[in-house]
């Protein structure tokens, strides 16, 4: 693999362009529009007139695959908060500096002396620069975990999720999720091509699930004494935007590694960082080449999108910058194949809507860890 941080050139810093303008809103899309899988509204009574809507506070069943469409109003729902009598988890984080680390050292895509709202001009081709960082890394341990047994683990990207352990302490008191540690990973900054965030999540390869591995996973079992399964069945990953599309990267080039996906608003589009030859159309790729021209991966998915998420053509002007367009791509090709899947399409929804989530966690956990049999301890 070529090295992916560049020496500074002995050239003057581009000029920064002026500042673009606000990015209009974008477009509500809709439901019924060529391309978007066939969707169930969810929680309206059957025979009764209520136009393409779901109920509020209404979520898919936790037993069923498919399409379906929920919103336009929503509920928060009852888990997000703490309960009393309910055994809480103990959260903790640590700090991971880039320059211990030998997958990722740290890189920027503003040159030196640069302006940090830096743009390339060719977003194909972004020569990277030093930059090193810190990063937090929040875990969280259930109640009740004994030292040194075999855990299950969800991995969240952009971490630390505020509302996840309040919920996990609900659904695992409850029995609807099993007992898991979460271990929820801060990037190492920026975003987009040329960034390290983007390194991390919008490369197509197995680099980012070997970085959990071999970095993350050590420093979080010596530091908590715990123990992270290997079992593939035990292991979910899930995340927003790009966050969502690493966390099916993690589960697509390492099913030996994870089984189980959460994404939310999840960047299927062509954002590759670094820019690859094998797959030249970043995570546009899993729709248009991958899952298609793939045997099916035992890989379990629970995928969001709004109909109001991102429309972003940038520079590339190539027609792969929607993200409503790609998830319901995702979904038909995932619906080809016979993956188990569950879309959720939101009305009056935006990019990684937080409302969305406070209504739909719980049961996008149950569904995702439904089918998980424990493992004995040993």
């Amino acid at each position: 693999m070529s090295c992916l941080v560049l020496a500074a050139p002995a050239v003057p810093v581009r000029a920064a362009d002026p500042a673009p303008p606000p990015r209009a809103e974008p477009p509500a899309r809709s439901p019924t529009a060529p391309g978007t899988p066939r969707l169930t509204p969810v929680g309206m009574t059957p025979g009764k007139p209520s136009g393409l809507r779901g109920a509020p506070g209404v979520n898919p069943p936790v037993d069923a695959d498919g399409d379906f469409l929920i919103g336009p109003d929503y509920t928060p729902a009852p888990e997000i908060a703490p309960v009393d009598g309910v055994p809480k988890g103990r959260v903790a984080s640590f700090i991971m500096n880039s320059a211990d680390s030998k997958v990722y050292p740290g890189i920027t895509k503003v040159p030196p002396g640069g302006p940090p709202d830096y743009r390339p001009p060719d977003l194909t081709q972004v020569p990277t620069y030093p930059k090193p960082y810190l990063r937090t890394v929040t875990v969280y341990i259930p109640a009740g975990y004994v030292a040194g047994t075999p855990s299950p683990v969800i991995v969240v990207q952009d971490g630390p999720e505020k509302i996840l352990p309040p919920v996990l302490d609900n659904l695992i008191a409850r029995h609807r999720v099993p007992a898991m540690v979460a271990v929820m990973i801060q990037n190492g900054g920026g975003d987009a091509q040329g960034s390290e965030r983007g390194l991390e999540y919008d490369t197509m390869s197995g680099r980012y699930a070997d970085f959990v591995e071999t970095e993350v996973f050590p420093r979080v079992e010596k530091n908590f004494g715990v123990r992270i399964s290997r079992d593939p069945e035990a292991r979910a990953a899930m995340g927003i935007s790009s966050g969502g599309v690493a966390a099916f990267t993690m589960a697509w080039y390492h099913p030996d590694l994870y089984h189980r996906v959460i994404t939310y608003s999840g960047t299927y589009v062509n954002q590759a960082s670094p820019f690859n030859r094998e797959t030249p159309h970043g995570g546009w790729e899993y729709h248009e080449h991958l899952i298609p021209q793939n045997p099916a991966k035992p890989i379990r998915l629970w995928l969001q999108v709004g109909d109001r998420d991102l429309l972003n053509p940038n520079s590339l002007r190539d027609g792969m910058h929607d993200w409503v367009e790609a998830n319901n791509r995702m979904a038909t090709a995932l619906k080809a194949k016979g993956y188990h899947y569950q879309y959720v399409y939101c009305l009056n929804s935006l990019h990684g809507d937080s409302k969305v989530r406070a209504q739909t966690l719980p049961e996008a956990l149950e569904w995702v860890w439904r089918g998980y049999a424990s493992e004995p301890s040993r």
